[in-house]
């Protein structure tokens, strides 16, 4: 099965690979949790108090959007 790419797309992975050659189309990181909080096991207790109050702005910042959430985290719906 075949699937399209658009031309955006590939217009944006062949001028990354003019610009930077191989490297340019790579993955690269994406804006998230920091890396402190990419092992929780470890946190002392304020990072683990720093990463529940950064966890409930995001959470709150969605459900102003109209998202409802359930009580793991996991996003059930947008309501608007």
């Amino acid at each position: 099965m075949r699937k399209k790419i658009s031309h955006s797309i590939t217009n944006k992975w062949l001028n990354k690979y003019n610009e930077q050659g191989i490297k340019g189309l790579e993955n690269q990181k994406k804006p998230g949790n920091p890396l402190k909080y990419s092992n929780k096991k470890n946190l002392s207790d304020m990072e683990k108090l720093e990463y529940e109050n950064m966890k409930l702005r995001i959470e709150n910042e969605m459900l102003k959007k109209g998202f409802l959430m359930k009580e793991d985290g996991s996003v059930v719906v947008f309501k608007k």
